[in-house]
């Protein structure tokens, strides 16, 4: 995947056209030096006290993953002075910061921008947070402690997958988006109790696989988008409708009724409420 994909360009492409039809005034470009490596090493604690991880980058290539013995290691690849990345370890909270959240660039970026993050977390209890600019990535949370996980980001396009069971009772999992295109894996693992998504106009994959633990509750707010929900057969669920949905494709096990539509199933339930501004939502098992 490379680090300037055709979907983050195209994000600030239509940004930077908007503010030219507004009569904005042109943006510089973002200068650019000789690219550098920040080594990322926060060695695990001898507690098992949830650690707050909260993670701020600018824009470009994500990368996120579990599998080491450490809290928290990896490397940032940036060509940008400013985005050099701060670390601060405090008690049980790590954050590591690249320029402002609110004002992360100073111009527009060129084709030879470089900011590559690649991250690996240790299982341990955690409340995760990721705060972007637009980016490209890969979030493999499969066999992280995640009691808490937040995204916000202006643009992605990322896939966020669950392939083995999170051990911790996800209080919460919100993620906040502009125009994207996102894919959910193996939810039912997150074992989350609320998940709530905010997304502009995009794709969205919402694949309820796994083993699902409790009863859950999900909301999705989007604007002009395709939403696919994905729920395996047998396991039960209501979707209940708002908006100006244009389509709603059933296909497989999923029943239209007054209450709205339905995957027959015993045990646990997913309840989900789904609001588009317009578009088409799809319905399937697999």
């Amino acid at each position: 995947m490379k680090t300037q994909s055709a979907f983050l360009f195209l994000a600030i492409f239509v940004l930077a056209s908007l503010a030219c039809s507004l009569g904005v005034p042109q943006v510089s470009r973002i200068q650019t030096g000789s690219t550098q490596t920040f080594t990322l090493h926060e060695p695990r604690t001898n507690t098992e006290a949830v650690q707050d991880v909260n993670l701020t980058m600018a824009f470009g290539e994500f990368n996120l993953a579990g599998g080491t013995e450490s809290l928290l290691e990896g490397e940032v690849r940036y060509n940008v002075e400013d985005w050099k990345p701060s670390v601060i370890k405090e008690d049980n909270s790590l954050t590591i910061t690249q320029g402002e959240v609110d004002d992360p660039v100073s111009g527009l970026p060129g084709e030879d921008i470089v900011n590559d993050w690649t991250v690996r977390l240790g299982d341990i209890p955690m409340n995760l947070s990721l705060q972007a600019g637009a980016y490209d990535g890969a979030l493999d949370l499969s066999g992280l402690r995640l009691q808490r996980l937040n995204v916000q980001d202006g643009a992605s396009s990322s896939e966020i997958r669950f392939d083995t069971l999170n051990t911790e009772e996800m209080q919460s999992l919100t993620y906040s988006t502009g125009a994207s295109k996102i894919n959910f894996l193996g939810l039912a693992n997150a074992n989350f109790t609320q998940m709530t998504f905010e997304g502009g106009a995009g794709e969205y994959v919402f694949d309820f696989s796994g083993d699902l633990q409790r009863d859950a509750a999900v909301s999705i707010k989007v604007g002009l988008s395709d939403v696919r929900i994905v729920v395996p057969r047998g396991v039960s669920a209501q979707i209940m409708t708002e908006g100006a949905v244009s389509t709603v494709q059933v296909e497989d096990a999923w029943k239209k009724q007054s209450e709205g539509y339905f995957n027959e199933g015993n045990g646990y339930r997913l309840t989900l409420l789904v609001e588009l501004g317009a578009g088409r939502l799809y319905l399937s098992n697999e």
